[in-house]
């Protein structure tokens, strides 16, 4: 890692999880998103969600998809013994929904160690996969962002992706394992950004 002021930059490449990493991946999704710890960094969903935001089953479904890969980048600065991600994300194949459609890929599980967000560490690992999503021949990068986030749309926003218009319902209001709602009007939007 090289050190640029007081901010460090990565110098490592994203690289596939392994079963090894399913503790690691929780931790660093939990650290990012939820509960007081998620608040050093500015991806905190604290405020609209409690409960979990993944479990090690939820992360060993995704290594056992196919269609799947889970990128990871490790922190080396953990402590010794202890393995420890920098950040992660999920790519996944999608098969074009309508005749004519160009392939996509979807993005999602995206994180960023909260103490270490804003160096240009997640920008990094976007850039990589979209990267892989056009080496598998991808025309469009999809992904899905919690409504009532607009700093994290605008991030989006600023790396080439835009609002579909579509929405998803959110999951937690039907299956506790996507975390507990602390209101009731949240949704998915849908952004996409097309490759190549």
């Amino acid at each position: 890692m090289r050190t640029r002021g007081r901010i460090s930059v990565v110098s490592v490449s994203p690289r596939p999880a392994t079963p090894d990493d399913v503790d690691a991946v929780v931790d660093l999704v939990e650290s990012a998103y939820r509960g007081d710890a998620s608040r050093a960094g500015w991806t905190t969903e604290a405020d609209l969600l409690g409960g979990r935001r993944t479990d090690a089953a939820m992360i060993r479904n995704l290594l056992a998809d196919p269609r799947s890969v889970l990128l990871v980048l490790d922190d080396d600065a953990a402590l010794p013994g202890r393995r420890g991600l920098l950040a992660c994300c999920q790519l996944e194949r999608r098969e074009p929904a309508a005749d004519g459609e160009a392939p996509a890929a979807y993005f999602g599980l995206f994180a960023v160690r909260p103490g270490r967000q804003g160096a240009g560490v997640g920008s990094r690992l976007l850039a990589a996969a979209e990267e892989m999503a056009a080496g598998w021949g991808a025309r469009r990068l999809e992904l899905t962002v919690l409504s009532h986030r607009p700093e994290l749309l605008a991030w989006y926003e600023r790396r080439g992706f835009r609002l579909t218009g579509a929405t998803h319902p959110f999951p937690g209001y039907a299956d506790a394992r996507f975390g507990h709602p602390r209101r009731d009007d949240l949704v998915l939007l849908e952004m996409a950004k097309p490759l190549g």
